[in-house]
């Protein structure tokens, strides 16, 4: 699977500005109406219009997108009269909403309706005399037409065969990318060839979003609502997931970030980190004392949302697999509140399955508000704070290597194995896992089949684990890179024992 992340494409440029935008709203508008309505017109000049074929259809887009950025729902596009860009921005326009279900939509007048699965043969066909194409296609689909390969689209079964031989690389294979990066099948077409989500399935990784090449799905955002509550004098403590290092820049270390994440506006910064100390620790009991034992034939991990919720849902009988100990996030919004009664806390990863989970009707006492590296960004470039100037004030620090190592997949499984390495020196850890909700599928299926017996399971649902989260700024090996000097630079290597909230 292609991954454009870390590359500045048109697609992204577009995101982020309208991010800024809507922070921008949320900081200085007087008439919000007025101002969101001119919006549009300012993103996308008359005269400059280059990502679509009309100025018309970009700042319909663009409309769409900033709905969805203002954490509304867009607009039916079956209905004899559209509705303003800001119709229902009254009940958006209050610090406590949180988002309309559903998190993840495509953009219809976005959608590029690309093929959904076909074989196509190409100008680079040399019309060679073996026409090997043709005489491995079990469906007698290929035939030459004016001394080329061509393919009846009509008998063609979608085998492969033809690309697979052909000498000249001639044939490709077309696939929708956002259907292709989907682990669950959840991307279907409409009448017109244009994807849509089925919300029944979806379990909001975003990866359909970071690989759409035309940009046309998106999530919502919840920065307007976030910078609302901000402005009201509320205590607003901010956790920060491990995956956060080298997202805002090479020179930005930890330290920088804590500093510039106070002078936007949080009361204090937290590592999330801190609360997958305590998960690792648990799960190494949990898994010691069930597993290990035989009484349990595998664990789950459970802190990847989008993982445990698609086990949950394609293999029932996993459920009771499926680690109960609090997801870092919960645990560490725990920790914060405890501490800090009155505070609020915004949780700030990589994630957008994280909004799903914080949209829980047990979570959202835990977890007020959620957003991405992504829409972080757009608040500094709103605010004007440049984080490569700021001076450094702060130290980040608090958690270990286990917790921080969360943030990379197979960290999570390597944490538990180091906790039951270190308190449980006698007892053998067979650890498992899986990146890409496809191959946790294959993961999942392989321990119904009672392949995996023995084992802790984890599952990742982004390809690279969280580093690869559908709300990261930068190349996934770049944020693997920074992630494990993160983790090296901790104090200690795994929480102690008597460590709980």
């Amino acid at each position: 699977m292609s991954d454009m992340r870390g590359i500045d494409t048109p697609v992204r440029q577009r995101r982020r500005r309208v991010f800024k935008e809507v922070a921008n709203l949320a900081y200085h508008s007087t008439n919000l109406k007025d101002d969101m309505e001119a919006l549009p017109y300012q993103i996308v000049d008359y005269d400059e219009s280059i990502y679509w074929e009309s100025v018309y259809r970009d700042r319909a887009i663009i409309r769409e997108r900033i709905r969805l950025a203002m954490g509304m729902s867009l607009r039916p596009e079956n209905r004899n009269r559209p509705g303003h860009l800001t119709e229902g921005v009254e009940e958006s326009n209050i610090d406590e909403k949180y988002y309309e279900p559903p998190l993840m939509q495509v953009i219809p007048s976005a959608c590029n309706a690309c093929p959904v699965n076909k074989y196509e043969v190409t100008n680079t066909c040399m019309g060679c005399v073996a026409h090997p194409c043709s005489e491995v296609c079990p469906a007698g689909a290929i035939s030459m037409v004016a001394g080329k390969s061509f393919i009846d689209q009509e008998k063609c079964i979608k085998c492969g065969k033809c690309k697979a031989v052909c000498p000249y690389d001639a044939i490709t294979h077309k696939e929708r990318p956002c259907a292709k990066a989907c682990g669950v099948n959840a991307i279907k077409s409409d009448g017109r060839g244009r994807a849509v989500i089925d919300n029944d399935v979806c379990v909001s990784c975003g990866q359909c979003m970071v690989s759409c090449p035309f940009g046309a799905i998106a999530d919502k955002s919840q920065i307007f609502q976030l910078i609302r509550a901000m402005q009201t004098g509320r205590t607003i403590i901010a956790q920060v997931a491990p995956a956060f290092v080298g997202q805002f820049g090479p020179d930005v270390t930890p330290d920088k970030f804590k500093t510039a994440l106070k002078e936007l506006g949080f009361a204090d910064v937290y590592e999330t980190a801190i609360g997958a100390d305590l998960g690792c620790m648990a799960e190494a009991e949990h898994y010691v004392n069930e597993v290990a034992s035989g009484k349990q034939p595998f664990s789950l991990t459970s802190c990847c949302p989008s993982w445990s919720v698609m086990a949950k849902s394609l293999f029932p009988e996993t459920i009771d697999k499926i680690s109960n100990e609090l997801t870092p996030m919960v645990a560490t919004a725990r920790i914060i509140k405890k501490e800090h009664p009155e505070a609020s806390v915004v949780f700030i990863g990589p994630c957008a399955s994280k909004k799903l989970e914080a949209s829980r009707r047990t979570i959202r006492s835990d977890v007020d508000f959620v957003i991405t590296f992504e829409e972080l960004t757009g608040m500094f470039e709103a605010k004007g704070i440049l984080l490569d100037e700021i001076k450094t004030m702060d130290e980040m620090r608090g958690a270990t290597s286990a917790g921080r190592g969360y943030g990379v997949a197979g960290g999570v499984a390597s944490a538990i194995e180091d906790c039951v390495k270190k308190y449980h020196p006698g007892v053998e850890v067979h650890i498992e896992h899986a990146e890409s909700l496809a191959e946790c599928r294959k993961m999942l299926l392989l321990a119904k089949a009672g392949k995996k017996n023995g084992c802790l399971i984890e599952g990742m649902a982004c390809p690279g684990g969280c580093v690869a989260g559908a709300g990261t700024n930068i190349a996934i090996s770049q944020a693997a890179r920074e992630l494990a000097k993160f983790k090296a630079s901790a104090e200690k290597k795994v929480p102690d024992s008597d460590q709980n909230i």
